[in-house]
């Protein structure tokens, strides 16, 4: 099996594992990084399609870091991203719950990736958000 070298860009990685589709996989990319509020928010990420990352899991991810990696967070678009009609990314905890994880649709990663990237809100904020398919879309509206 060929090993995976993952970048230490300042960006956060959005790492391709499953190639079954790759219009899917460029829509998916670039929906992710249109800005999606009035103010021009966008995420600040990185696609990474690497054949050496086909089938790697949310468990496996982290072994495929450089030593000392910073990242507390990675983003995964597998099988399921790619058939899902929302495309909900998989969100993966590196640092406070390892391997822990939730979904994200496209248009709200802009909301996880700086929040979390940042340090200005917990992954456990946005993973206990989640609605009742694992899937965040969003906070509630007050």
């Amino acid at each position: 099996m060929l090993r995976p070298t993952l970048p230490e860009y300042d960006y956060s990685l959005v790492v391709r594992t499953d190639f079954s589709d790759d219009m899917a996989w460029e829509s998916v990319c670039r929906s992710i990084r249109e800005p999606q509020t009035g103010n021009g928010f966008q995420a600040s990420v990185e696609c990474i399609s690497d054949n050496a990352c086909l089938g790697v899991t949310a468990e496996d991810i982290a072994s495929f870091l450089p030593a000392g990696s910073e990242r507390t967070i990675i983003f995964l678009v597998d099988s399921q991203t790619l058939a899902h009609p929302e495309h909900p990314v998989l969100v993966v905890d590196l640092r406070e719950d390892p391997g822990r994880s939730f979904r994200v649709v496209p248009s709200q990663m802009w909301g996880v990736e700086n929040n979390l990237r940042l340090a200005n809100m917990d992954f456990a904020d946005f993973a206990d958000a989640v609605a009742t398919d694992g899937i965040f879309r969003g906070f509630p509206r007050a």
